[in-house]
């Protein structure tokens, strides 16, 4: 799962999620930079004062091009306290086969599709909209469907419309940066697996009414408190309770690998170790971007990631202390296999697969974004979740690895309609159970007494 979320990558920003599988080729948009003919030698530690070379933490964001969304459907207000998709109110929304979807991008959505269909038949849906059965026909015949693959959705689909439809998109990547797993001249940034002392309690264990609710902590004597903030782990409070896995160059990218929840250390020699989320100290997330910006430290047009990340490098001092203001930390495990994984435990793919809030789109389902921008319209599927990503319409979407990825992803915040697709028949059948909307009371004319 994504840490976070991004206010263009948002708020910084958020998510967890651990390792990318690409489309097939021919199938990725082109990038807008060039790819280097050959692997770049990492960079090299920048010098107090030094000058930076272009590294991707200093890449511009992706300028996009522009697009006018679809109009939502008419739809009455959500009702106040909404805290599911189903409680707040669906229409019908357009017939598949009138949206505009290319055959590349309902090719790779098939293909994210019929890899999240095992969780979603077996997955309790948050979202109070479908049940695992819903699922059965479309993934039976997602498993052998050949040839293009938009007839399949407009086969098997209906889709639907959340509240007022009103989306909104941030992006996320998988990061490559500079680091080894020995520490050597230049790598001094430690990347640390789950402490022996970091104990998770599932309150729900206690009492009925905190079900589903987890806290984590340490022991201190006989009692149980808050772990490690950031800032006490940064001044040595793991030592001899937490493996080092690796070592970073930069603590900058670092704190962005952490935010994004996985990533490739790279080192001088070109060797490539993934990491991948292992756990999380417990604290509550700080998004530095909007308390950056609620400072007045970003301008219009700095508040991407990349703008952060300048003022960061360009204030040292101050960019650590802001840093230590999210005193939520991340842990991390070695990464062997496909990845990244999201909530689901499949491989997130780039292009295809976006972190949902469960409890209004369910995790396995695809969905219709049609956004101001080209780049996030289109299918997608929702396979990731975020801290930072809740309420309806709110997704992330995943870029995959690379310059262009993080370019995108930094700069990534697009508003327009989103659309559910469902199994055909489920709106008919959720109308059909769902009771009638309470009605405002009338209020009766006060009958003076004699």
């Amino acid at each position: 799962m994504r840490i976070l979320g991004g206010l263009a990558l948002a708020g910084l920003l958020g998510a967890c999620s651990s390792g990318i599988v690409p489309p097939e080729a021919g199938e990725r948009p082109a990038p807008t930079r060039p790819a280097p003919a050959r692997p770049e030698p990492a960079p090299e530690r920048p010098r107090p004062g030094a000058t930076l070379p272009e590294t991707p933490a200093n890449l511009p964001a992706r300028q996009p091009t522009a697009a006018t969304p679809l109009p939502a459907m008419p739809a009455a207000p959500v009702a106040t306290g909404a805290t599911t998709a189903a409680m707040s109110g669906l229409v019908a929304g357009p017939a598949i086969e009138t949206l505009p979807i290319t055959s590349d991008n309902a090719k790779r959505a098939l293909a994210a599709f019929r890899l999240s269909c095992p969780g979603l038949l077996r997955r309790t849906d948050a979202s109070g909209l479908t049940t695992g059965s819903d699922w059965t026909n479309a993934c039976a015949a997602a498993a052998s469907w050949s040839g293009d693959a938009a007839p399949f959705f407009a086969q098997w689909f209906e889709t639907v419309q959340v509240g007022n439809g009103a989306a909104f998109a941030t992006g996320y990547y998988e990061p490559e940066i500079a680091g080894v797993r020995a520490r050597r001249s230049g790598y001094d940034v430690p990347v640390y697996g789950v402490p022996d002392n970091l104990i998770e309690v599932d309150l729900g264990l206690f009492s009925d009414a905190l079900k589903g609710k987890k806290i984590r902590g340490r022991v201190d004597g006989r009692q149980f408190v808050p772990y490690y903030d950031r800032t006490q782990i940064e001044q040595g409070a793991l030592e001899g309770h937490a493996p080092v896995i690796a070592w970073a160059a930069d603590p900058i990218e670092m704190f962005f690998l952490q935010v994004q929840g996985s990533g490739r250390l790279k080192g001088p020699d070109g060797q490539v170790l993934r990491i991948g989320y292992a756990g999380q100290n417990g604290r509550d997330y700080t998004g530095i971007g909007k308390l950056m910006k609620d400072r007045g430290l970003l301008g219009p047009g700095q508040t991407s990631m990349q703008g952060i990340v300048a003022y960061l490098r360009a204030h040292p001092e101050e960019g650590r202390a802001i840093m230590r203001e999210n005193k939520s930390f991340v842990f991390f495990k070695e990464l062997n296999g496909a990845g990244p994984l999201g909530a689901m435990g499949y491989p997130v793919a780039g292009w295809t697969s976006v972190a949902a809030d469960p409890k209004f789109i369910p995790l396995g389902a695809p969905l219709f974004l049609s956004m101001d921008r080209t780049d996030a319209s289109g299918l997608w599927v929702a396979q990731d979740t975020g801290g930072a990503i809740k309420g309806a319409n709110r997704v992330d979407t995943f870029w995959g690895a690379g310059d262009d990825a993080r370019a995108i992803a930094g700069g990534m915040a697009a508003r327009g309609t989103a659309w559910l697709l469902l199994p055909k028949g489920t709106l008919a059948r959720l109308n059909a159970t769902q009771p009638p909307a309470p009605q405002p009371a009338i209020p009766q004319p006060t009958i003076p007494q004699p």
